[in-house]
């Protein structure tokens, strides 16, 4: 079941969604394209007021300076902290917080099975 436009506007605010939607939450916070969904909700909404620097009196370059050294860094710790928003988006709607690795965890057992076959162990 997926969310309706009013329960999706309050989901990518940082709500929570009823219990009968903990399937798609997990499929959002954890399937394919997880991260690019998690960085185009966090950094396209940002530019609108980061544009407001362009109005300020002066060159070009000026104002789009002035908006890189906010996004940059945004960017910066948007991905760093990804895992983090990751597992207490998990938490906030009752689901287990270790969901946020579990394909990590799952390529890694993969790796040590290939090299425990290879190796003999």
């Amino acid at each position: 079941m997926k969310p309706s436009l009013p329960q999706r506007i309050r989901y990518i605010c940082g709500g929570t969604l009823p219990a009968s939607m903990s399937d798609w939450v997990l499929r959002d916070l954890t399937g394919p394209g997880a991260a690019r969904r998690y960085l185009m909700r966090l950094l396209i909404p940002i530019l609108a007021p980061l544009c407001l620097f362009l109005l300020i009196p002066g060159p070009l370059w000026m104002g789009l300076a002035m908006m890189a050294l906010l996004y940059l860094p945004l960017i910066y710790f948007a991905v760093a902290l990804m895992y983090v928003y990751r597992r207490h988006r998990l938490v906030a709607h009752g689901l287990d917080p270790a969901l946020a690795d579990a394909r990590e965890r799952e390529r890694a057992a993969a790796e040590r099975a290939a090299y425990e076959r290879r190796h003999g162990r």
